[in-house]
């Protein structure tokens, strides 16, 4: 799994406990589908939590497919970040100290949607009570070196969007950040991005979905790269699996 490897892979999911996401995304139907769809292996990120990562690994096991605990991380400057994380106690741990610098504001249910914490019978087993798409009082320039005391790695999501990315709310994308990796949507748009000095001509792209309902699950074509530092975070994993 070094350098250079490819690999079928979708490392941005988001299960029924984001509340933007389908209440029918559910950690087993994710995985199902991804293992379906000739995956290898996946993470789930959602917003601002890990909480069903622990259901989805568990489905991982089941089906057979590795399964990267992992989370959206939206920073103070309302960037999304994607966190992954090579063993689950890990992610919880820093799930925990992230929900901690989210705002104490309660989701609406009515308006943004329900966060449901679901076990491998798709059953609800709970509830997270705080609106997880909220910015939390952490600064992107913050994001890596907090990941890394956990066990993880970070990079910024859809750097490519219009919203929430790096680009569109700061404009630019600096080395004191730490990233290695950078996500986008679309990733034919790399060159040109690069070529205009918009990510440092060192890091590396990846694509990823963004999922929030199961019809975006990726189902590629064909293996894509896959950078080192995802490879050997997956390895650690698989190790203490």
């Amino acid at each position: 799994m070094g350098a250079g490897r490819l690999a079928r892979y979708d490392l941005h999911l988001h299960s029924c406990l984001s509340p933007c996401g389908d209440d029918e995304m559910t950690p087993a139907t994710i995985v199902g589908l991804a293992k379906l769809g000739g995956l290898d292996f996946i993470a789930l990120t959602d917003h601002n939590t890990v909480k069903n990562c622990p259901y989805a690994l568990e489905a991982g096991r089941f089906y057979d497919l590795p399964v990267i605990p992992g989370m959206e991380l939206c920073t103070r400057e309302e960037v999304h970040v994607v966190c992954l994380f090579d063993s689950l106690p890990g992610a919880l741990a820093f799930g925990d100290a992230v929900y901690e610098k989210l705002p104490d504001i309660a989701n609406d249910e009515e308006i943004f949607g329900h966060q449901y914490i679901c076990n491998t019978d798709d059953e609800v087993v709970g509830k997270l009570d705080k609106l997880l798409i909220n910015a939390c009082d952490i600064s992107i320039y913050d994001a890596v070196p907090m990941a890394a005391r956990f066990g993880g790695i970070a990079y910024p999501a859809h750097v490519d969007k219009s919203a929430n990315s790096v680009l569109s709310n700061l404009g630019f994308l600096d080395a004191d950040m730490g990233f290695t990796i950078a996500e986008l949507a679309d990733i034919a748009k790399a060159p040109d991005l690069l070529q205009r000095g918009l990510l440092p001509p060192d890091i590396k792209t990846i694509t990823n979905s963004d999922a929030h309902y199961a019809k975006d699950i990726k189902n590629p074509a064909r293996p894509e790269y896959l950078p080192s530092e995802i490879a050997g975070l997956l390895e650690r994993l698989l190790k203490t699996a």
